[in-house]
């Protein structure tokens, strides 16, 4: 970026961002310097992504006119830790309205990608129309400045998204790399096709220890665009960090947002992991398609008890101290780590684990494996394949597909094969166009046509104005299990004005892990800025920055066709309450409508400036 002011909230335009528009039919790049329009602009990921896809009306989202849009925060490349990220952004395959119309999202991911991205030179890239055939785009760093190639991809094809990078690899050298798999390639049937992107621990072992841009289906956008990977090749620009964003990383890292996060060893709960111990204590951790049972079976995939089979690494992203990664290893007889089997993070291990009925940790570390290497998203693959389940449970006489049945794993690892190849588009396509085409909604487990995580609906109403995902973009996953919050005002206020700013984390390039509990309007954001920039913000402008972006994504939802009666949970939770959550039960009609009427009032009047 060009910085020719101090303060970005008054004089954004003084601030310009490089950008490459490559068409991939033709092949052409237009490169340019832009200026920003505001805030939003200057820092990046979906803020300013979502004021282009807002500039387009996209009926399809395997159109030409459908934009692929690759950047990064203001922060990615720089000496802040956990500021790795790189967002792709454009109109999803399978986050859409009733009405058929496809929803703006974006999805992020770490790993070194993102910073190697920064480092050519480039903040943004924007690939239009569609490629004739595979190609992959170099993006590398030169004297006169970064340039984006075009290269044939044919040997790339249907290699796995771990593949893809190794072959890549050895073409790079001083590279990080951001790939689709099998499932990305056989978009017409996966919608929920991911983007894998690289990191040092796996460029060096040669394990598959990748991370991953999942929700919202870019990956298929990728691969309905023949853009099978992306490289990034630059030197490494990482400046000498200085004392006040030192003094800021410590605090990351010894501050209370990642204490629960932190290893083990170091007094921490282990990673998102540690998610199973916290629900369990109120049995609600998701069992069996969301359905918690009351009993210990979430026990079973506790880390105190797969640590006695396996050998469980505490493993960080590149220059990052959190070290919230938990590799399991298969155990030698020596009791040393043996082969790479899977990162268990919380919501992979449960929706492909605990809440298909699979309890077995080698089994959901499989089944972990195949959805990364094929390349789909864990979520809304994990929940879609639940419904299945459940329907062949209540309907043993005409089930679906091959008839699996919770922790059948011979079945559900065949479905998992068969929708990473593009043979089952009943699943690839995902549980809101499935549960229609069989009539039975109710358990489907999404909200506008994207799956939810891994927490209880009954737990989370916030869950329906989320705009990318329950968690991504809404943190009240935690207002009643974690600070108990079961009143109106509480959940009234967390909705409208706090856990709406998590959001902000996806436009300047920070991991959320940075500071969980307060997003980025904090005074140690603030110090970052001035220290990596000489920029002068205060956090209310930051907090008003990300507000906005929050309600323009919120406005192209209804842009796109969404009604009021799509904002709302799985229809089960009404019409089957679960007794065995031992957590006061908020989700009652009275208290749903009553939320709803007073949210809107909050959201509306502000919605008018952007739904012009």
């Amino acid at each position: 970026m060009k910085i020719f002011t101090s303060d970005p909230a008054v004089e954004p335009s003084s601030i310009l961002y490089s950008r490459c528009t490559v068409d991939l039919k033709s092949g052409s790049m237009r490169y340019e310097d832009v200026p920003c329009r505001n805030l939003e602009d200057v820092l990046g990921g979906f803020g300013r992504s979502f004021q282009i896809l807002a500039e387009r009306r996209i009926t399809h989202a395997y159109c030409e006119e459908n934009p692929l849009i690759v950047n990064t925060g203001l922060l990615t490349g720089s000496t802040v830790m956990t500021g790795l990220r790189t967002y792709f952004s454009g109109y999803s395959p399978i986050k859409g309205s009733k009405r058929g119309l496809p929803a703006a999202m974006w999805s992020t991911g770490s790993g070194n990608f993102g910073a190697k991205f920064k480092w050519t030179g480039l903040d943004e890239l924007i690939f239009e129309n569609r490629s004739p055939h595979p190609v992959y785009a170099l993006i590398r760093e030169t004297a006169e400045g970064p340039v984006v190639e075009l290269k044939s991809a044919d040997h790339l094809l249907g290699l796995t998204s771990h593949e893809k990078m190794l072959v890549l690899q050895k073409e790079y050298d001083n590279a990080h790399f951001a790939s689709i798999g099998q499932a990305g390639e056989r978009w017409e049937n996966v919608y929920m096709g991911s983007v894998a992107l690289s990191t040092d621990n796996q460029l060096k072992s040669g394990e598959d220890k990748m991370r991953f841009a999942g929700r919202g289906g870019m990956g298929s956008l990728m691969g309905y665009k023949n853009l099978l990977a992306l490289v990034a090749q630059s030197s490494d620009k990482m400046k000498t960090v200085s004392s006040a964003v030192k003094n800021v990383n410590i605090n990351v890292v010894k501050g209370g947002g990642s204490t629960r996060l932190q290893p083990i060893s170091r007094g921490g709960g282990g990673g998102t992991w540690a998610a199973y111990d916290v629900l369990q204590a109120f049995h609600a951790v998701p069992v069996n398609n969301f359905r918690p049972q009351g009993n210990d079976l979430p026990e079973k995939l506790f880390r105190e008890q797969v640590e006695k089979e396996f050998v469980i690494k505490s493993e960080a992203c590149y220059r990052c101290g959190i070290t919230c990664h938990n590799n399991i290893h298969e155990r030698r007889e020596d009791g040393s780590a043996g082969k790479f089997l899977a990162k268990f993070d919380y919501e992979p291990l449960n929706l492909l684990g605990t809440n298909l009925g699979i309890h077995d940790a080698e089994k959901a570390a499989r089944l972990i494996h195949l959805c990364d290497n094929y390349g789909m998203d864990s979520i809304s693959l994990g929940v879609t394949i639940s419904y299945v389940l459940t329907y062949n449970e209540r309907h043993p006489e005409r089930p679906l597909l091959n008839s699996a049945l919770f922790g059948e794993y011979e079945k559900i690892e065949e479905l998992v094969t068969l929708t990473g190849l593009g043979q089952l588009p009943e699943i690839g396509r995902g549980s809101m166009r499935l549960s229609e085409a069989t009539g039975e909604t109710s358990y489907a487990y999404h909200v506008k046509g994207l799956e939810l995580p891994a927490y209880q609906p009954e737990t989370n109403p916030g869950y329906a104005w989320a705009i990318a995902g329950g968690h991504m973009s809404m943190a009240t996953y935690g207002l009643l299990t974690r600070e108990g919050k079961s009143d109106l005002d509480s959940w009234v206020q967390g909705i409208t004005v706090n856990k709406l700013q998590i959001v902000g984390f996806d436009m300047i390039g920070l991991c959320k892990f940075f500071d969980i509990t307060k997003g980025i309007s904090t005074q140690m954001v603030v110090d970052c800025l001035k220290s990596e920039f000489n920029l002068d913000v205060t956090t209310e402008s930051l907090a008003a920055a990300v507000r906005r972006a929050f309600l323009r994504g919120l406005a192209l939802e209804l842009r796109q066709g969404y009604e009021k009666s799509e904002y709302a949970l799985p229809a089960e939770v009404w019409e089957r309450p679960n007794q065995k959550i031992t957590l006061p039960n908020i989700i009652t009609p009275e208290f749903i409508k009553e939320l709803e009427k007073r949210v809107w009032e909050v959201f509306e009047p502000e919605l008018a400036e952007f739904l012009e």
